[in-house]
């Protein structure tokens, strides 16, 4: 079965933001209707190469990440449904990537677990982001440095997910609440979290 790159999108993060990465993810899912994380990262400008891509079934690859300089983009219309999941985790992306990214058609957020729009707003505020949230996204000012802030969750994995991530590239330590609500998805996130971190 591939990996989910649902699940994958967080650790494509870590390996994009923090200095020095460079992590090899195996046996990815990649169909077209679902690698918009994928596309949006390469548009930022990600150093992403896709090795042994295979066709036969489910279209799979090994995904290689290295840190990069990323810069702003939009993110629109025909590419949202791909990628509705991985929003909160784009967003974090913009957070440290130079300029402005806009994300816009993304009001389905609202009615998931959470409102996923309004705490990305809220809570990537709170450590120090530039940011506004709008009534299908949200306008972020990247490439500033941010700090650590005592974030919850609201129970949903999505963005307890994120902010573990957005953790990396603050300067400052990070308190996520309900932090275990990642189990619904991904029991062994933060384990697997750390070891790469090892």
């Amino acid at each position: 079965v591939p990996g989910d790159i649902s699940s994958a999108a967080y650790f494509i993060a870590a390996g994009l933001l923090t200095p020095g990465s460079e992590i090899l993810l195996k046996n990815v899912g990649i169909n077209p209707t679902r690698d918009g994380m994928l596309r949006v990262c390469k548009a930022m400008g990600a150093d992403i190469t896709l090795l042994n891509a295979s066709t036969e079934g489910e279209p799979t690859a090994d995904l290689l990440i290295r840190t990069s300089s990323l810069h702003g983009t939009t993110v629109e219309g025909e590419i949202i449904p791909t990628l509705i999941d991985e929003i909160p985790i784009i967003a974090v992306l913009a957070a440290t990537a130079n300029g402005t990214t806009v994300i816009r058609n993304a009001e389905e957020l609202k009615v998931k677990e959470s409102n996923r729009l309004d705490i990305m707003v809220n809570e990537l505020t709170a450590m120090g982001v530039s940011l506004e949230g709008t009534d299908d996204g949200m306008i972020i000012e990247g490439g500033k440095p941010f700090h650590g802030a005592q974030i919850d969750s609201r129970l949903d994995h999505r963005i307890a997910m994120s902010f573990a991530i957005a953790s990396l590239a603050a300067e400052t330590p990070t308190e996520i609440l309900r932090a275990g609500c990642v189990d619904i998805s991904y029991p062994t996130f933060y384990q697997d979290l750390a070891r790469l971190q090892a």
